[in-house]
């Protein structure tokens, strides 16, 4: 519904548009234009658990000891990482520094921060729940530098700096 203001009288005039209810043909025909979606597994079984974080980001990683997807919130990792280049690299680089790719099947749930900070709690926290499940993989991921924490943050802002973490006051000239 629309409001229409007529300039010579100055009257309020509703405008509603009749809309056409769609017939089945234009239903089934809309659905069949849709890519099929892509079914992901959960995996079961027996994990290890642990916990990675960069900057505000967690992740909550699993790593099962069977082969299978590699989920991160629901959705197959190379599909929530899409924005970040060669995303399927990092994130597989604690397995292919263990020599242990497609033999555990990974779930992770990761809150806070941006993609690239989550990306690397992931990583964090699939290096952590490895050298938890093995603990012959922890020199090896200790070499890659993917055991210890990025610990870099955010400066805080502070009081009367005018909104920003290093701005300086400003000084009256006269």
């Amino acid at each position: 519904m629309a409001v229409k203001l007529q300039k010579k009288n100055n009257k309020i005039q509703k405008i509603i548009k009749k809309v056409k209810p769609a017939s089945h043909a234009s239903v089934m025909n809309a659905g069949a234009n849709k890519a099929p979606a892509i079914v992901i597994e959960m995996p079961k079984g027996e994990y290890t658990e642990a916990v990675g974080r960069r900057k505000v980001a967690t992740a909550r990683v699993r790593v099962y000891k069977t082969p299978g997807d590699f989920i991160v919130n629901g959705k197959a990792a190379g599909q929530y990482f899409n924005t970040i280049p060669d995303s399927h690299v990092l994130y597989n680089r604690p397995f292919t520094a263990t020599e242990t790719k497609n033999m555990h099947a990974v779930s992770a749930v990761i809150k806070g921060s941006g993609a690239r900070a989550q990306l690397d709690a992931l990583i964090h926290g699939i290096s952590l729940a490895l050298t938890a499940m093995n603990e012959t993989y922890r020199p090896l991921l200790k070499q890659e530098g993917l055991l210890t924490r990025d610990d870099r943050m955010k400066e805080t802002r502070k009081i009367g700096m005018g909104g920003k973490a290093r701005r300086k006051r400003q000084s009256p000239k006269r």
